[in-house]
């Protein structure tokens, strides 16, 4: 698999990915079948990096729409990936995945800082490694804090993990039936037209590092190992798109 795919990938998942079929909180059904997917890719040989979000328990946005201070809100964010990244952590580990979690923000109690020259060591020695707290910074996503990292530790894509859809529409599928999926989209296209792929600053990061994003279902079981394989599944997001992100 490794051979003919990539070697090295971060996964972004949001914190809706957990939520399964529920309303709020995580789904252990859906944190095994991640854990399993992960582990999966792992076994191939392939170095695996995690980001995740963290929707499914706060969103630093809603607050600060609700009269809390911007900043304040945007940490008490951060502080809810590490317990997202934690419920991971515990998931992979029963599958029998080596993981460990580097945060942005100073929780050692439960994770290690983060430090770039460490992430890549931990991937190095067959290690799947989960990045919390976003950047540490507030007013900057969790979709920035992949792409950051993806950088830092030199990985080939980001494989942007979505709940309940298949890919990048030209319209919101849920309240448009009609909206198609686009198989292959250019940055600046996925920018200019406000895409839903990545918030805008994410998406610039990677335009400029050259860096595809696969963007597919996260429900499908199975749909990791096929992206890393080299199969077409979801959407890929990439400079140039008739390249195929590669």
């Amino acid at each position: 698999m490794a051979a003919k795919g990539f070697k090295r990938v971060l996964l972004k998942l949001s914190g809706e990915a957990l939520m399964g079929s529920l309303e709020y909180g995580t789904d252990p059904d859906q944190v095994r079948d991640i854990a399993k997917q992960v582990r999966d890719v792992r076994e191939a040989g392939v170095d695996v990096a995690i980001v995740v979000g963290a929707g499914n328990i706060y969103r630093g946005l809603e607050g600060a729409a609700q009269g809390m201070d911007r900043a304040t809100a945007d940490y008490m964010g951060m502080l809810a990936t590490v317990l997202n990244a934690l419920t991971l952590q515990d998931a992979l580990e029963r599958e029998g995945v080596d993981t460990r979690v580097l945060s942005a923000m100073d929780v050692t109690e439960v994770a290690e800082p983060y430090i770039r020259r460490r992430a890549i060591r931990h991937l190095e020695k067959g290690r799947t490694v989960i990045f919390a707290a976003g950047t540490g910074n507030p007013f900057f996503t969790t979709d920035t804090a992949a792409a950051l990292r993806a950088l830092e530790i030199r990985a080939e894509a980001i494989l942007m993990a979505k709940n309940g859809v298949e890919g990048v529409y030209d319209d919101d599928p849920r309240s448009n039936p009609d909206a198609q999926m686009l198989e292959e989209v250019g940055f600046l296209e996925a920018i200019e037209k406000g895409l839903k792929v990545m918030d805008s600053t994410a998406l610039s990061l990677c335009m400029d590092n050259d860096l595809p994003i696969y963007v597919f279902n996260m429900a499908e079981s199975g749909n990791v190992s096929r992206i890393v394989s080299g199969e077409r599944v979801g959407t890929i997001v990439s400079r140039d798109p008739e390249r195929g992100g590669k």
